[in-house]
């Protein structure tokens, strides 16, 4: 009499955990600006008088007047401004994130037998 026997048995656990993350973020802001004024203010006033003056009185007690007169009157202004501005402005902001993780686990166990009698 032959016997032949075979058994098996087996058991296996498997588990993957992954998680990934990534956040980012960024920021910008310029500016630029500049300002320019140049002004110019005249003036001028000139006058000019001129007269001629007679007087005369007649007969027995004569009387006789003469006169001359010149008058110039002359003003001037004159104004120079000049204004300037310049600027710059900037700002920048960054931030980065970053998650990574990675769990793993595996279980195995298995038996195995062969059996032969004769």
């Amino acid at each position: 009499m032959s016997e032949y026997g075979d058994f098996s048995t087996g058991e296996q656990h498997e588990a993957l955990d992954e998680l990934h993350q990534v956040d980012a973020s960024q920021e910008d802001y310029q500016s630029q600006f500049g300002v320019f004024q140049q002004d110019h203010a005249a003036a001028e006033s000139t006058s000019f008088d001129q007269g001629h003056h007679v007087e005369y009185t007649g007969a027995d007690g004569s009387h006789y007047e003469e006169s001359d007169f010149t008058s110039y009157d002359h003003s001037a202004a004159e104004t120079d401004s000049v204004f300037a501005a310049e600027g710059s402005e900037s700002y920048n902001a960054s931030e980065f994130h970053e998650l990574n993780a990675l769990q793993a686990r595996f279980d195995a166990a298995f038996a195995e037998g062969t059996y032969a009698s004769n």
